[in-house]
């Protein structure tokens, strides 16, 4: 790796704070400086650094390494009962192979069923996105579900669930219920 971007509220840390790993290579990554002034940090970034956020992020990572292994196991388990459940809907595929897969995400599509309609139907009751995070403000089908094989139509008709370690059984049982009904609704118009 040459460069790794790291957020840290993406292990339940403080937001606003991240890492950059630069890896020293031979000639040297060439990065120029998107604040400057006093050359801290070999030049990269200066200004006060906001040392009770690196420690929020620091203890975040030690908790995210501690519990790794029964998280991942823990938040798998819960993507799947998701999916069995979405999957009785009929028609709703997952996007993506099952396996490897993060543990976290679940990305499907419906037939005959577009995602924003769906997305607009559970919005009041699900945290759910018809795209990926980063890229909400763009009409474009996902650039990754086209690169993976599917048409512009099966891209827009995809939703991506995001788990964690606070979701519980309830509330997936309670998403899986919302959609379908919402799937079944949409189907009737």
């Amino acid at each position: 790796m040459d460069l790794v971007s790291l957020s840290a509220h993406k292990m339940y840390g403080p937001k606003g704070i991240g890492a950059l790993y630069i890896a020293k290579q031979d000639p040297a990554i060439n990065l120029a400086p998107m604040i400057h002034g006093g050359g801290h940090e070999r030049g990269y970034r200066s200004g006060t650094l906001n040392v009770p956020a690196i420690v929020g992020f620091g203890q975040a990572a030690e908790l995210c390494i501690a519990s790794r292994a029964p998280d991942a196991a823990r938040v798998r388990a819960l993507r799947d009962r998701l999916w069995t459940a979405l999957s009785g809907a009929g028609g709703v595929h997952m996007n993506g192979p099952r396996e490897p897969r993060l543990p976290n995400n679940l990305n499907v599509r419906v037939d005959g069923v577009h995602g924003e309609s769906l997305l607009k139907a559970i919005a009041a009751d699900v945290a759910v996105s018809s795209g990926a995070a980063c890229a909400t403000t763009s009409a474009d089908p996902s650039h990754v579900l086209r690169a993976i094989g599917l048409s512009d139509e099966e891209a827009r008709a995809s939703l991506r669930f995001g788990l964690g370690r606070f979701t519980t059984d309830q509330e997936i049982d309670e998403a899986g219920e919302i959609v379908i009904g919402a799937v079944k609704s949409l189907r009737k118009r």
